[in-house]
């Protein structure tokens, strides 16, 4: 891609400001928008993408689709052309840093900034959805974060415009590990993968790293078909299960698993932080104490600290209200009643209250002892195991068991079942899918890779590969198994495929200068094959004028040309002109070819005895052998002598 300096004009309109970076498929400048005056980011595509003329038309309609998408979380799309041979687009210029940079410098993030900031990418996702856009390379890297905190998603619809060259540009590393199972296995791809990714970010937001990583692209598309993925709470212990189980649900294998759409996924989120705000208290009504008197104690004055028991107050009219000391009550009228005992009913009433107090206490207290067993059966092993332990359960290592319906790693059984209430640290015990019984390992000899991972899969193995050099396996077929061909092993165990790299490169001994004869026994010594081309050379007969490949390694057995020199079957006619017919037939002869000769008379005394003309004429390529005619010129002076004679073997009149 060439580099554009500060000032240059893109398709009359956006002045350069400066470089921004440089992506996998296009190159990124701040530039200036001289019909708007406004500055926004302008991608210039990679030349090698806009050779293509489909990559070009998916290009310009994903760029439409993408420009109708209007929404507060997606940055905006405003233009798209052609210039300079390549073809752009003009979007919206964010200030702020990219998700990329928040995971590296803070994460993990407390699940409530990492819900919030998920969440904004799911809205940018629905609304994208709705219109029928699906991004297909959602990360961090394309997520920004302004400087008001709002969440940007960049690349709608030209994520999707390159989907199909991503393994070509090599970008595809990054990528991988966002990669959603039915995307590394070149499916169909739509919403739901977008939500896979989304939970992969929300994965590292919370745990500050990826569910898979691998030392190479495949490696990571194999973990994302085959393994289940690790609950963030067994890498961040504060992660709620109800938080494991959201994540570990957006990363389903199966898409039809996973969230059924933006919406789902959102209100799962919300809920969760209803519930972590709550837990935190921060939704919880306070209350007032009520005081109640100590037995025997007196009865407190209006107007003091706590809360009285008001009873019903007999009325009698005309006389003022005074304060009782013997009831707890305020009566009405008429002069101090004459000192009598106090009534006993209020505490018995009291200590009613005091006992019902006790029995809650005590059903507390039996309660908190004992727990609900939750329902786990269909769960993965790990998302089951993290909810038993945060529950207080003990969980002893899983019992294995062959199933056809459960998928392995799944928990297909539990004991005690779901609901017993039982106490806190008593052990609930789990059974889990091994997968199928044992089958026999399908023969994937000779096949190509990509075909001999498909069936494996289909037969319920999983896999890893490993590279051999190979000169009677083409490159990129499998050589052998193990488990062999036939054997019976467990569905869900590894096979391991042993794939030819291809035939051993070995260095090129330089055979330039030798006979061909001398050379080709050296190649075939070496194993390789041997190719002779000759051409016309003024070199020794047979001689070896150049080899391909050069001296670098090449595949043991691969074919080596060499260009050999022959006797030249053919002749250019020399440039005879002013020569004396002796100095051109000399001339005639060293090229290989006859000389004839003529006479003409000329007016000039310099061209008498010289070529004055030849046929054919010079630089003609004629046979080897050929005759060439030289006319030598004849003056005659005005006295009538004749000039001088023409050499021996010359022929013509004066």
């Amino acid at each position: 891609m060439f580099q554009i300096s500060p000032g240059t004009i893109i398709d009359e309109r956006y002045r350069v400001v400066s470089r921004v970076g440089s992506g996998g498929m296009a190159e990124v400048y701040c530039a200036e928008d001289l019909q708007l005056g406004r500055r926004v980011a302008v991608k210039l595509l990679h030349e090698r993408f806009a050779q293509d003329p489909e990559f070009v038309e998916r290009f310009r309609r994903e760029a439409s689709s993408a420009a109708s998408l209007s929404h507060a979380n997606i940055v905006s799309v405003y233009d798209r052309g052609e210039w300079g041979g390549t073809y752009y687009i003009a979007m919206e210029l964010l200030e702020g840093r990219s998700l990329d940079t928040i995971v590296r410098e803070e994460a993990p993030l407390t699940p409530e900034r990492a819900i919030e900031l998920t969440e904004q990418v799911l809205r940018a996702a629905r609304f994208a959805h709705r219109h029928g856009v699906v991004h297909r390379d959602l990360k961090p890297h394309n997520v920004i974060i302004d400087s008001e905190g709002r969440v940007k998603v960049t690349d709608f619809g030209i994520a999707r415009a390159g989907a199909s060259e991503i393994t070509q540009t090599g970008s595809i590393m990054g990528t991988a590990r966002y990669l959603s199972p039915e995307q590394a296995q070149g499916e169909a791809v739509g919403p739901r993968s977008d939500l896979y990714a989304i939970g992969i970010l929300l994965y590292e937001l919370l745990t500050g790293t990826v569910p898979f990583e691998g030392e190479s692209v495949v490696a990571i598309a194999l973990r994302h078909l085959s393994e289940p993925p690790r609950p963030p709470s067994s890498l961040v212990s504060s992660i709620s299960p109800q938080l494991d189980a959201i994540v570990l649900r957006a990363l389903a294998k199966d898409p039809d698993q996973r969230f059924a759409d933006a919406d789902e996924f959102l209100d799962a989120l919300n809920r969760e932080r209803e519930r972590l705000r709550a837990e935190d208290g921060s939704r919880t009504a306070s209350f007032a104490p009520v005081v109640l008197p100590a037995i025997g104690a007196p009865a407190p004055r209006p107007g003091a600290p706590g809360t009285q028991m008001l009873l019903p107050a007999a009325v009698s009219y005309g006389e003022p209200s005074h304060w009782d000391p013997n009831v707890t009550s305020v009566i009405s009228g008429g002069p101090p009643p004459s000192r009598r005992s106090s009534p006993m009913w209020p505490w018995a009433l009291f200590g009613a209250l005091l006992a019902a107090a006790a029995i809650v206490a005590l059903l507390y207290l039996l309660l908190a002892a004992h727990k609900t067993v939750p329902s786990v059966t269909g769960d993965n092993e790990y998302q089951a195991i993290a909810q038993l332990e945060h529950d207080g359960f003990q969980v002893p290592p899983a019992t294995l068991q062959s199933s056809s319906i459960y998928p392995n790693g799944t928990v297909i059984a539990q004991n005690p079942a779901a609901g017993t209430q039982i106490a806190k640290g008593d052990t609930v015990a789990i059974t889990v899918s091994s997968g199928a019984a044992a089958k026999a390992v399908p023969d994937v000899t000779g096949d190509r890779l990509a075909d001999a991972e498909y069936a494996l899969r289909h037969k319920g193995f999983r896999y890893s590969t490993s590279q051999q050099p190979s000169t009677s396996v083409k490159s990129g077929y499998v050589i052998s198994t193990n488990p062999g061909v036939g054997s019976v092993a467990d569905s869900g165990s590894v096979v391991a495929l042993t794939v030819s790299g291809g035939a051993p490169r070995v260095a090129l001994v330089d055979v330039v200068g030798l006979q061909f004869d001398n050379a080709q026994s050296v190649l075939l010594a070496d194993g390789f094959q041997v190719k002779e081309v000759k051409v016309s050379s003024q070199l020794p007969p047979g001689q070896v004028i150049s080899e391909k490949p050069g001296t670098a390694k090449a595949p043991e057995g691969s074919i080596v040309t060499l260009t050999v020199a022959k006797i030249p079957t053919t002749a250019s006619v020399p440039d005879l002109t002013g020569d004396t017919l002796a100095v051109a037939t000399a001339d005639l002869q060293t090229a290989g070819l006859t000389a004839a000769s003529t006479t003409q008379p000329v007016t000039d005394p310099t061209e008498n005895g010289l070529v004055v003309s030849q046929s054919p004429v010079a630089g003609s390529v004629v046979k080897k052998g050929a005759t060439v005619t030289v006319t030598i010129g004849s003056y005659t002076g005005s006295t009538g002598a004749s000039g001088p004679t023409s050499a021996s073997g010359a022929s013509g009149t004066t």
